[in-house]
């Protein structure tokens, strides 16, 4: 693995000028390495971090990866990591104009990262650096705690698919938990709720507060709060237990674990912990990625097409460039390419805003003429869809945009397979032309990982309850007794989970029960 050449460079920077004058917006620098296959056999199960922390697993990945490229070789055109400076990764033999094409697939993927909501708590962070100081620290565990530190990694990591993610960014996003003062408190709480004041009483204190301001601004908070106290002497102990009901409540499983577990804080356990939120982070980091696959991807196809054709470095190579591209963004008739399906759906929806027909008269407009006339040439598209990139992922992205036009523009429809027994062959058919079941197929094969919460009413040291929320979907029996395995070592005691079981005469419920690593079934449990 090697730092490109300055000639290599030279490329990159000016597309990215030409990026920036089409509207893209990401940061200056970046950083990029040319690789082998071997090496990206190597850093793909570490989820191209080269400096994320060692783990068995990561080595059985790579043998399988060599076996199947022994069987299937091929050449990975880039990858790309959002992390401050950026980091991609491209084939070492790739040509000059070839580079051009895939540079601005990267850029565009780096715009995408830096500008969508669902990435905003990774937008300040190196998380390469990140990564290098977590590993050392499970490294220099590992030398005080062998094998244990291996075995807690294990255990985390197969709750790390249930990570709170949009609990952290409801939390980012909500300012006021890091700012709501004793002032605060006092005004929105403390006299309209607890004290129940009279509006005169009420005004009195808001104009008390500001002639304190008036005479000295710097310590106006200070000073009136002392007189509070002096009024009110409960106030400080209400407001710190307001305060305590204020703060934030675990968002999953792990950090329930991390905060209330009887064996992990245990004094000789706490290192444990540290294991926890290093695998908790890990997962939190890659969470966007994979809920946003069909858009960047789409995005970042969106606009390597755009430029690269626009560009004059590539010319006597558009032959090889619709090729490669026609590759990559094909639409199946079977199965789903997110390059083609995002791709399409912004061209799509920038041709609809274009033309103003994302709006209710154009819903309204049922004529199949009509609607194909339909156009107020507002030119609003490329805004539209740069606003889309900001703030979609795709489960709404996917259930927004895709409607019947859209289907039939693309004559994409919901295909339905059989076993002919007369033949003793497979067959495809045309199961239905409907967006919604076209639309839902798409939805169905996203990442939707299961909802289990702690129930803290069931809980106490001797038991930890979980509740799967049930959406339809049963979890995978497989894993259920290792999983909860793991749980039992990191509570210190039972754990029982209650799920459903989904059976032909409906979903029937079920209670797991892990003790003493036995696995048992309750039928009258809770």
């Amino acid at each position: 693995m090697e730092i490109i050449s300055q000639h290599t460079k030279k490329i990159m920077e000016g597309c990215k000028e030409r990026a920036r004058d089409a509207g893209l917006r990401f940061d200056n620098e970046s950083i990029e390495y040319l690789v082998t296959n071997q090496d990206m056999i190597e850093l793909q199960p570490k989820g191209m971090i080269p400096t994320l922390y060692d783990y068995w697993v990561h080595d059985l990945e790579v043998i399988k990866g060599k076996g199947e490229y022994e069987l299937y070789p091929n050449n990975p055109f880039e990858t790309v990591m959002n992390s401050r400076p950026p980091l991609s990764f491209y084939n070492d033999n790739n040509p000059d104009w070839l580079n051009v094409m895939i540079f601005y697939h990267v850029i565009a993927h780096i715009d995408f990262m830096q500008n969508n909501f669902y990435f905003r708590h990774t937008w300040d962070d190196d998380f390469v650096g990140r990564a290098l100081a977590d590993k050392r620290l499970i490294n220099d565990l590992r030398t005080k705690h062998g094998r244990w530190v291996d075995y807690v990694i294990e255990f985390t990591r197969g709750l790390d698919n249930i990570v709170g993610f949009y609990g952290e960014l409801s939390e980012l996003a909500d300012s006021r938990n890091n700012k709501f003062s004793r002032l605060d408190y006092f005004f929105d709480v403390f006299l309209q709720h607890d004290k129940k004041v009279s509006i005169p009483e009420y005004i009195k204190e808001i104009t008390r507060y500001n002639r304190i301001r008036r005479e000295d601004d710097q310590e106006a908070e200070a000073d009136f709060i002392s007189g509070v106290k002096s009024t009110y002497p409960e106030f400080q102990t209400m407001y710190e237990k307001y305060m305590e009901q204020r703060r934030p409540k675990p968002k999953d499983v792990i950090q329930y674990l991390m905060q209330h577990s009887p064996l992990l804080n245990q004094e000789e356990n706490l290192w444990m912990k540290s294991v926890m939120e290093i695998v908790r982070d890990t997962a939190l980091y890659f969470a966007p990625q994979m809920r946003t696959k069909i858009m960047n991807e789409g995005w970042a196809s969106y606009w390597h097409f755009d430029l690269f054709l626009k560009d004059d470095r590539i010319k006597g190579h558009e032959a090889d460039f619709a090729k490669i591209n026609s590759f990559v963004t094909a639409l199946p008739k079977v199965g789903m390419n997110p390059y083609a399906i995002g791709l399409r759906l912004f061209e799509y929806i920038k041709e609809q805003a274009d033309k103003g027909r994302i709006c209710y008269e154009f819903e309204r407009t049922l004529d199949i003429e009509d609607r194909k006339k339909f156009d107020r040439k507002t030119g609003k598209g490329i805004d539209y869809i740069f606003e889309a990139r900001k703030n979609f992922c795709d489960f709404n992205f996917l259930n927004t945009f895709i409607d019947q036009d859209f289907c039939d523009q693309h004559n994409l429809v919901l295909i339905g397979e059989r076993i002919n027994h007369q033949r003793q062959t497979r067959e495809y058919y045309i199961k239905s032309k409907r967006f919604q079941d076209y639309r839902d197929m798409l939805i169905n094969r996203l990442i939707h990982p299961p909802h289990i919460y702690v129930d803290t009413a069931r809980t106490d040291r001797k038991l930890i309850y979980l509740v799967h929320e049930f959406e339809g979907k049963q979890l995978v029996p497989e894993f259920i007794d290792s999983v909860m395995t793991g749980i039992e070592f990191l509570w210190g005691a039972e754990v029982r989970l209650e799920t459903h079981l989904v059976r032909r005469t409906g979903a029937k419920k079920i209670v797991y029960s892990m003790k003493d690593r036995k696995l048992e079934t309750l039928e009258n449990a809770g």
